[in-house]
This record gives structure tokens, C-alpha cells and sequence, in this order.
């Protein structure tokens, strides 16, 4: 039986944790929500550093806890990423790596070599912590999780203590984790961003509750949700490069209901990417566009329709092919084009971002 099965009850003066959860043997789930939504909480449980004598976790077939079974940590196969990476300083990083390893039995899914390559390390193995980067012990904390061969990974803000230049250079690395390694993953963080670019599924959570989990393009869809992306709402798009257009550095990225241009950035025809609409870039118009600087221009049908955060906004969901877009749109913009579930409209997408 493929699959993680997770049922946890915790209470706490001022705190409840409430969680019921089947999720995918592979891929990675972010589990994702405002601080103190129990994120951090969900992962100890998971991790066994917080006891629930009623709960029950279940890994691809394997029982770590239910009424009767109970595995504490350190017999868990699990690897556990913090914010901080929290290496031993008196080791090098080598030394860090090689921790935990003789606990293993044979058959490990990740061997050492292959966690050093997957974090481009090999340059660092002989150097103490203290003559590392931030982003540079980052790497290593992660590869010391995967260096112990686990079947499930655990990451609790593994970037939440660095600067934008540094999580850019880290997110290849756990992007590649993502495409290479057959190990499920649980990514909690609070940026829109790194769950936009990382994540399969979702999590979402609120006061110690799960809000939705689901398929990420489905969920991030759903106007029922009280999500609270705000400015970072919108939709996730598994694209092909259709095309490149050398004369303007444009490139066609093509989906299942029509093709958006994006800004080329290298990448060759044929090559799948993932990129990002957000709300705030999309308009909607009932007759076909004329001359504008918009660029892209796609045929919908209006799917739904709720109030945003402000009063005076909408949220308005399009179906393009098989593919949701939503657009963010003044209520009175709204009522002045008449928008209502079913009208056939025009959806004119401003920016594209690209998810690498």
C-alpha cells in the first residue's frame, strides 16, 4: 500500500491540533499556513517528537504508529530538516554526513555519493561549519537528512533563515530532489513562492485544522478557501516550451487549452516547465481584444466567481481548456462587464512567471 496515512490529536492549553490526512507516497506535499496554523506541530507528530497516544501514521505500508505500534524517533526512517541546519560544529562536513549512517541496514535508497551530487557538496567535505555560507550549511543539513537513506523526508522552513539571492541558488538543489529521488517529502513553509515551484500537493492549514489538501493547481483554484495567499493568489501551469522567438527573447509556452508567451530565458523546445499566473496579472474582457500591450489573450468560460479580502475586489475563476485561471478585478469592473458564472470571456494574461 503506497501512500502516507496521518491521524494526530493534540491538546494543548490555547492549542488543538486536529489533523486527518491521506497523502502521496512520492512527491513533494507543502503544508502550508500563517504561523502558529500547527505546520511545525504536524511534522513533530509525524517525526514521533510529540507523543499522541490515538494517533496513527502509516508509510507506503509501513505501520510507525497506530494504537498498538508505537516507533520512537530514532527508530523512525525519517530524515528532518530544521530551519537552522544546526550542524556539529567539531565535524567537518564530511564528518556531518557520515552521523547516523552505521544505524543502516543495507539497502539504502540514497547512498552518501549520491546525496554529496544531488547538493553539489564535493568541494566542501573537508571544511568545518564555521567556513560555510549560510546557504552553503543549508545544503549540507539537507544532504545529512538524505545521507541517512530515509523513506520520508521532513522539512520545516529549510529556507526561512536565508536572503532571496541565497534561496534562489538553493531551490535548483531541492528541485532536483523533487525530480530524482523516489522519496516522499513534506515541505512546511509559509512563501507562496517555494510552494509555486516545489510542491505537488497541498496542505493548507488554520488554527491546527486542515483548511484543503489536494492536488497543488487544484486547491491554489479554489475560491472557497480563506488560503490567505493575497497578493500571491493565482494559477500554477505545467507547460511545454512550444516555441522560442529569437527576435524578441520570447519564448510560447504551450498547456492543455492554448499557449501563454513568457520571457526566454534558455530554455529548449521541448522542455516542460511550470509557471505562474497570478491573479493581480490577469483581465478579463467580453469582446475580443483590439490593439494592446497585452500580449496574450485566451478564450474562457467564467467558472465561479467570490468576494476577495477588500470589498471592493472580486475574485473571478476561468476555464481555459482544462486549465483554471483566476483574476483578481474591481467589483465594479465586474458589474460593468456584466460578469456572471457561464459568460463566454476573454482572459488576458500581463505576466508569466516561470517556475525554475
Amino acid at each position: 500500500m503506497t501512500g502516507i496515512q496521518a491521524r494526530f490529536q493534540l491538546n494543548w492549553p490555547g492549542f488543538n491540533l486536529d489533523v486527518d490526512l491521506e497523502l502521496p507516497g512520492r512527491g513533494v506535499t507543502a503544508v502550508f499556513g500563517h504561523s502558529g496554523s500547527g505546520k511545525t506541530t504536524l511534522l513533530r507528530c509525524m517525526a514521533g517528537l510529540e507523543r499522541t497516544p490515538t494517533g496513527r501514521l502509516i508509510v507506503n505500508g509501513e505501520v510507525w504508529q497506530d494504537e498498538r505500534h508505537w516507533l520512537p524517533t530514532h527508530k523512525r526512517p525519517l530524515g528532518y530538516v530544521f530551519q537552522e541546519a544546526s550542524l556539529f560544529t567539531h565535524l567537518t562536513v564530511m564528518g556531518n554526513l557520515r552521523y547516523g549512517r552505521s544505524r543502516l541496514s543495507n539497502g539504502h535508497k540514497v547512498s552518501l555519493e549520491q546525496a554529496i551530487e544531488l547538493l553539489g557538496i564535493a568541494h566542501l567535505l573537508d571544511r568545518k561549519p564555521e567556513r560555510l555560507s549560510g546557504g552553503e550549511r543549508s545544503r549540507v543539513g539537507i544532504a545529512r537528512a538524505l545521507a541517512v537513506s530515509p523513506r520520508l523526508l521532513l522539512m520545516d522552513e529549510p529556507l526561512a533563515s536565508l536572503d532571496v539571492k541565497r534561496k534562489q541558488e538553493i531551490l535548483p538543489y531541492l528541485e532536483r530532489l523533487h525530480d530524482e529521488l523516489d522519496i516522499p517529502v513534506l515541505y512546511v513553509s509559509h512563501s507562496s513562492d517555494e510552494v509555486a515551484r516545489l510542491a505537488d500537493h497541498l496542505v493548507a492549514m488554520e488554527d491546527g485544522r486542515v483548511l484543503a489538501s489536494g492536488p497543488l493547481a487544484e486547491i491554489l483554484a479554489r475560491l472557497d478557501l480563506p488560503i490567505c495567499l493575497g497578493e500571491d493568489i493565482g494559477a500554477i501551469l505545467d507547460t511545454t516550451v512550444a516555441e522560442v522567438d529569437n527576435t524578441w527573447h520570447l519564448a510560447r509556452m504551450e498547456f492543455a487549452g492554448g499557449s501563454l508567451w513568457a520571457r526566454d530565458q534558455g530554455l529548449s523546445v521541448g522542455r516542460r516547465v511550470r509557471v505562474r499566473v497570478l491573479a493581480r496579472d490577469v483581465s478579463l474582457a467580453v469582446e475580443p481584444p483590439g490593439n494592446s500591450s497585452i500580449q496574450n489573450a485566451l478564450r474562457g468560460r467564467v467558472d465561479a466567481m467570490a468576494d476577495d479580502d477588500h470589498p471592493g475586489l472580486a475574485l473571478v475563476r476561468v476555464q481555459v481548456g482544462d486549465v483554471m485561471f483566476l483574476s483578481r478585478l474591481t467589483k465594479r469592473a465586474a458589474a460593468s462587464l456584466q460578469v456572471v458564472p457561464g459568460q463566454a470571456v476573454w482572459v488576458q494574461v500581463k505576466s508569466v512567471a516561470l517556475m525554475e
